[in-house]
Order: structure tokens, then C-alpha cells, then sequence
């Protein structure tokens, strides 16, 4: 079964399966993807606090790991 990212992806769970999708998050200003609770965060929860579209960030990320 294919990963697939939406709104409520846990943002860690998102760069385990692809370290790449980093470069998404760097955009958005969120620089600290290794401390615990950033990558804790759901998708939404970060683009909330950051002021990004959830939505066009999901398909972003799902455009780029193949969805």
C-alpha cells in the first residue's frame, strides 16, 4: 500500500519515509525538523503555526513521494 500524506500526517512519520520532503518544510520556515516536538506535529498543526495552505502542502508532498 502506497504512503499517502494528508492533513493529519504526522510530520516525522512524512520524513522517515522520505527525507527529501524536508525541502517542503525548510520553505515554509519550519528550520527545526529535528527537535522532538516539530516532528511530532501533525501536517496541519505545522502549517497553522507557520501560515501555510495544509492543503497545498499535502499535495505537494504527495506530487513529490508519487501519489
Amino acid at each position: 500500500m502506497a504512503f499517502e500524506v494528508t492533513k493529519e500526517t504526522i510530520i516525522g512519520d512524512i520524513l522517515e519515509k522520505d527525507p527529501s520532503t524536508a525541502e517542503y518544510f525548510m520553505e515554509m520556515g519550519m528550520h527545526c525538523l529535528h527537535c522532538p516536538s516539530a516532528r511530532g506535529e501533525s501536517l496541519e498543526q505545522a502549517c497553522m503555526v507557520h501560515g501555510v495552505d495544509a492543503d497545498e502542502l499535502v499535495e505537494k508532498i504527495n506530487n513529490h513521494i508519487g501519489n
